[in-house]
């Protein structure tokens, strides 16, 4: 399997996003057109932001610690056969807490948030990806969002300064 692949299944269009803060800029309309699915992996800022990507298509969500939470809920989507664990503080993809630790044998992609790092890579079969942030910019971090296609996992930037930074901060968390 490729590293920028997941397991195959029937072809399904998922926008992925996380770390909005209230802020959805335009360009997400635009990526996530022809979508089937919006995860969003919490900090989301808003029930408006997701009745916003619900125009779009259905939307499965968890709380960030910014949300009134503690950001360590789990929901648990399949779409298509791909078995998702969405979750919004992992801590980190070689070491996740063990609530994410004990789901791993049942899921085939882990999607989180909350560091605003890009991440996509494959650990012990089970791939880990973070669109990084689509909201306000941080310090040189990308703003981006991230799209699986059929087997195709990929971050896309938002805006020009975030092309190269995606390669600059890619898997910085493990």
């Amino acid at each position: 399997m490729k590293p920028s692949e997941v397991s195959p299944h029937p072809s399904f269009r998922i926008g992925v996003i996380a770390d909005t803060h209230g802020l959805l800029r335009p360009e997400v309309f635009a990526v996530f057109a022809n979508v089937d699915h919006i995860l969003h992996a919490g900090d989301v800022g808003g029930e408006d932001l997701i009745d916003s990507l619900r125009e779009i298509a259905p939307v499965t969500f968890v709380d960030g610690n910014n949300d009134d939470s503690d950001g360590y809920d789990i929901t648990r989507v399949t779409i298509g056969s791909l078995r998702i664990l969405l979750t919004h503080i992992l801590p980190r993809p070689h070491e996740p807490r063990r609530e994410v630790r004990g789901a791993l044998p049942s899921v085939d992609l882990v999607i989180f948030g909350h560091s605003h790092l890009p991440h996509n890579e494959v650990i012990g079969g089970v791939r880990f990806f973070n669109p990084a942030s689509a909201g306000p910019r941080r310090f040189d971090y990308p703003v981006s969002v991230g799209i699986i296609e059929g087997t195709e996992v990929r971050h896309i930037a938002l805006d020009e300064r975030s092309k190269a930074a995606l390669d600059q901060r890619m898997n910085q968390m493990s």
